[in-house]
């Protein structure tokens, strides 16, 4: 058994969304339409879910990020929050509309999702210097950027980190290449299948893990579902095998898996350690509707993996 650490301090810089989520009998086909469905509105997108998954499991969180003036996005950080993620660091922006995320979920629970991307694309890396200026990390703190915002704000926050010493880990959904400059800071990347086929050109996750460490020279994780997650740093390649639940919504699993790997990176933990945690965590997240309502506690956590609740 490992010593007791204490929670460690996540400040994450990207999106907020609120989700609009029709639960469907099945996805519909190209200009298909289903009906029959029901209705959800919850709070969301990537780094917002992120930020709640990381405060969870007992993280000290702090979000950067856009919100309009408007009813939505005073929803959005009311439930923040109420979920301990502290927003100061988030601005507000007049006459832009909060993001909004449309969310279409199976009775297998897959997912369609559209994003209109509102005030999350208008945030500029001046916002995200400015507030991050203000911020005065601890030892060990850990970064999390996501890609639903612009190249400009990512790369303020990548560079912010590296000038404090953070470990940086960006999450490139949706895909697209990596802005000029981020790889030479060394991040952690974390694209699931798909994304790491975009960023990398191999179809294989291996192959693609091994061209995006060659790049960043540093770890890559590819995240595989069902599968787990694939694992590529200086030990090797390693595939993790990801707990076996009865899936209900797979939405925001990927977010349960950045922000649980963050939190216990922050916390001291080895790489592979905070990923099987993540893992774990990314699969619990399932057995729930929505994103930020369905991200596990560090107790659930800990009784899925049978390990020490402070590990």
């Amino acid at each position: 058994m490992e010593a007791q650490r204490g929670p460690g301090e996540v400040i994450v810089v990207g999106s907020v969304n609120v989700d609009l989520v029709a639960l469907v009998a099945r996805l519909p086909g190209p200009g298909e339409t289903v009906t029959g469905g029901v209705f959800e509105r919850k709070n969301g997108g990537k780094s917002a879910n992120q930020a709640v998954a990381a405060a969870r499991v007992g993280a000290r969180v702090r979000l950067v990020a856009a919100v309009g003036d408007d009813d939505v996005g005073r929803q959005a950080l009311a439930g923040l929050r109420a979920e301990g993620v502290h927003t100061d660091g988030v601005v507000r922006l007049a006459g832009v509309a909060t993001g909004v995320a449309l969310i279409v979920v199976d009775s297998a629970g897959e997912n369609q999702i559209a994003v209109a991307s509102g005030a999350n694309a208008a945030l500029t890396g001046d916002q995200v210097a400015t507030a991050l200026a203000i911020e005065e990390p601890g030892p060990g703190a850990v970064c999390l950027i996501g890609f639903e915002v612009g190249d400009a704000a990512v790369l303020a926050a990548a560079g912010w980190a590296a000038k404090h010493g953070l470990t940086t880990v960006v999450d490139p959904a949706p895909a697209r290449p990596l802005p000029p400059g981020l790889a030479e800071l060394h991040p952690i990347l974390t694209p699931n299948r798909g994304e790491a086929t975009t960023l990398s050109g191999e179809e294989e996750p291996e192959a693609a893990a091994i061209v995006l460490r060659w790049l960043t020279r540093a770890p890559v994780l590819v995240t595989l579902g069902a599968d787990g997650v694939l694992v590529a740093d200086d030990s090797g390649i390693e595939r993790l095998p990801a707990l076996r639940v009865e899936v209900r919504d797979a939405t925001g699993a990927g977010d349960a898996f950045k922000g649980i790997l963050a939190a216990e990176l922050a916390r001291g933990a080895s790489l592979r350690d905070a990923t099987r945690w993540a893992v774990a965590g990314a699969a619990l997240s399932t057995r729930l509707p929505g994103a930020q309502a369905s991200m596990p506690t560090r107790r659930e956590i800990a009784a899925a993996l049978d390990a020490p609740r402070g590990w």
